[in-house]
């Protein structure tokens, strides 16, 4: 039976880590991180091995969390975007699918009359199901749940760590070896379950709730760019309106100047005409029209506070992602553009934007800024209060979501926004 405990425990030992791996959002690669874990499993296992033959499997399961969750806790928390409790809660999550695999296993073990052979055709169908369902279900959940949810993970947290106490300290046998132990550690892990059931319905209102936010702020900001791109076209056709009705009079006025063979003032006033007319038409910058209007309607707000534009804007047809989030993307980078170039002095307001299509989708936005911009741990501009920074989440949402590289950087008195597709 030793030997069967600790192969088991090996096994929650490995499956533990790759469930935290699935749940983490690391600040590193996913290849790094991997190797990492992989590494940190490695370790532990073999840690329990030496101890078992040196101290017996009774202490190894008394101590599993100094000896394993412990460690795990952090490798995780020194690789984690996050600190605090939603990182706790990540950790703490991987820790409860364990226990319900290995609370379901042990159940089978116990009623097949201790048959190693069922114990493990148990955990071999439930680990592949319980992996794929947290990979394809509940960690894009969670990862877009973080941001949005930004109260109750205290709660949260305390709760699966009175579970996980229950379930270490005050009832220590093993499921599958006694009767009781069998029967009322799985009762804990299905309230557990239970449990994290009503999280989920909590989580999937939070992101509905984040998305439809997210449609109405696009719907406004397509409905406002529109609207001032209706402003500058009528602005446009009644100047062409006054153009074509002073035509006549420029008509005779070039009649008369080719008539007394002034024939260089006659080109002069024409050119000065068509200059005047090239003044008055509208920008376009690209095919999509929610983007043009975007585009135009922050430039224009832009020239209006004296900041120079530069701007090459060369889209791809048909776009890859989205119009209207690629849209708020733009928005949001070009306000916050504007906003750090504010306090600058007229002269050094500028903002360049940069769009190319191949090889492939690339963003370059940047601007001048007055002092240092600092970075939070996740890489993304500290958010002041109505300054530089302001949107930067959910450009990085964005990334994560169409599979974007976003980058921030301050150098050299320059902040600059790569996107890369």
């Amino acid at each position: 039976m030793t030997e069967l405990i600790l192969a088991d425990l090996l096994y929650m030992t490995g499956l533990g880590m790759s469930m935290v791996f699935l749940s983490l959002q690391s600040r590193l690669s996913r290849r790094t991180t991997a190797l990492i874990f992989a590494g940190t499993g490695l370790v532990l296992m073999a840690l329990q091995i030496i101890l078992t033959h040196a101290f017996g499997v009774d202490l190894v399961v008394r101590r599993y969390s100094l000896i394993v969750h412990l460690p795990s806790f952090l490798v995780a928390f020194l690789l984690s975007r996050y600190r605090g409790w939603r990182m706790l809660y990540q950790f703490l999550s991987a820790v409860l699918f364990c226990f319900f695999i290995q609370h379901i296993g042990g159940i089978v073990f116990y009623a097949s009359r201790q048959r190693a052979w069922v114990l493990w055709t148990v955990l071999l169908i439930l680990t592949p199901v319980s992996l794929w369902l947290l990979h394809r279900y509940l960690c894009p959940l969670v990862s877009r749940v973080l941001d949005e949810l930004q109260r109750g993970w205290a709660l949260i947290c305390m709760s699966l760590i009175g579970y996980g106490l229950i379930v270490l300290y005050v009832f220590p046998g093993y499921v599958g070896i006694d009767w009781i132990t069998t029967v009322i550690k799985p009762m804990f892990s299905l309230l557990m379950v239970g449990f994290y059931c009503v999280l989920i319905l909590l989580f999937t209102s939070v992101r509905r709730e984040a998305e439809a936010h997210s449609h109405t702020q696009l719907m406004e900001l397509s409905l406002s760019a529109l609207q001032s791109r209706m402003e500058a076209v009528r602005t446009v056709e009644e100047a062409v309106r006054i153009e074509r009705h002073d035509l006549r009079h420029r008509f005779r006025a070039i009649a008369k100047l080719v008539a007394q063979g002034k024939n260089q003032e006659a080109l002069a006033f024409i050119g000065a005409a068509q200059t005047q007319l090239e003044e008055r038409k509208p920008s376009h910058w690209c095919r999509p029209p929610v983007l043009d209007a975007v585009l135009s309607s922050y430039f224009d707000q832009a020239k209006a506070q004296g900041i120079q534009v530069e701007a090459r804007i060369a889209l791809p047809d048909p776009l890859p992602v989205d119009e209207g989030e690629l849209a708020m993307v733009l928005a949001n980078a070009l306000e916050n553009a504007i906003h750090a170039c504010q306090p600058l002095p007229p002269g050094e307001r500028q903002i360049s934007c940069k769009v190319i299509a191949r090889p492939s989708l690339m963003i370059e936005i940047k601007n001048p800024v007055a002092g240092k911009v600092e970075f939070d741990s996740q890489g993304l501009p500290a958010v002041t209060g109505g300054g530089h920074g302001l949107g930067t989440r959910s450009m990085a949402a964005f990334c994560q979501k169409h599979g974007f590289l976003c980058h921030f950087e301050a150098k050299d008195g320059w902040f600059r926004l790569r996107l890369l597709q």
